[in-house]
Order: C-alpha cells, then sequence, then structure tokens
C-alpha cells in the first residue's frame, strides 16, 4: 500500500469541497486517509422535504460520498478513478436541524472493485442512517486539474 501525499489529498479536498454538487448540498470533506472518511453537513432549509425533516436524497448522498471517499485512497493506480455502482441505505431515525456526520469506512479494496460503508450520525452521536457501497476502478479515468495535481502518492 502506497503512502497518500498530503499535498494531494489538500487538493482533492478543495477541489471536490468547492464542486457544484458539494456546494448545493452544503457538504465538506473534513478528514480522509486509506479506509476512512469524515464528511460533514450543516442543515439548513434547503435540505428539508415538506413534513420538515431531511430529505432521503441527503443521506444517501453524504453516505455516498463517504464509502467513495473512504475507499478512493486504497486504489494504488495514480491514473484511475472510482464510481459508485451499488448504494444501499437504511433510513433509521428523522433529523430536522443540526449538524449531520458521516464517517466513512472500507470494507474491502480489490482490483476492480471495492465495498465500503457509512453511517451518518447527528450532533448527539445518534446513528440516523447506515449504508453501504460497491465501487468499480476505472482505469484511465484520473481527475483532470487545473493547474495539474502532484503525485497522489509518496
Amino acid at each position: 500500500m502506497h503512502t497518500p501525499n498530503p499535498e494531494y489529498i489538500r487538493r482533492m479536498n478543495q477541489i471536490v469541497n468547492s464542486s457544484p454538487y458539494f456546494c448545493l448540498l452544503s457538504m465538506k470533506i473534513r478528514d480522509v486517509r486509506i479506509g476512512y472518511s469524515l464528511l460533514e453537513i450543516d442543515l439548513e432549509k434547503k435540505h428539508l422535504q415538506p413534513f420538515g425533516h431531511v430529505h432521503g436524497g441527503v443521506y444517501a448522498s453524504i453516505i455516498d460520498a463517504a464509502a467513495f471517499w473512504a475507499f478512493y485512497y486504497s486504489v494504488n493506480d495514480q491514473q484511475a478513478g472510482v464510481t459508485t455502482v451499488d448504494l444501499k441505505l437504511n433510513y433509521l431515525a428523522p433529523a430536522a436541524g443540526g449538524r449531520l456526520t458521516a464517517k466513512g469506512r472500507q470494507i474491502k479494496a480489490g482490483k476492480t472493485l471495492g465495498y465500503a460503508e457509512a453511517e451518518v450520525l447527528n450532533e448527539s452521536g445518534d446513528i440516523l442512517a447506515h449504508g453501504t457501497s460497491t465501487l468499480m476502478i476505472l482505469p484511465g479515468r484520473a481527475i483532470v486539474a487545473d493547474p495539474p495535481l502532484p503525485s497522489k502518492f509518496l
């Protein structure tokens, strides 16, 4: 296993955190390393469905992203991308405000597929949702950035 380059991680987090979808949901990567990720959303009115609770799609999005980033740095190929091929969720409790935290954990990293999980917690540490994700490694589909990113690994 290679050691991720901290400068690459910093730049990737900057790119991802300012991407349109992350901005739409006010979602941020707070910590990421091989096999682990931590993401947050400070809930706003835009996250709520008509009954006043967080929309299930918000839970799905943060679980998908947390599982993805927990797996991403296990892929040793600098030129490979990753995509979600399966996402399974269990909604366990509603939320109406505050901060959601998603903790992602890699379960298995293979040559072409990976498996990860994530849980969404409220500020009290209660689990609100849990999900698992199957991810596919896409050789030759690395992120393109301007200016170019530094090496993914040291």
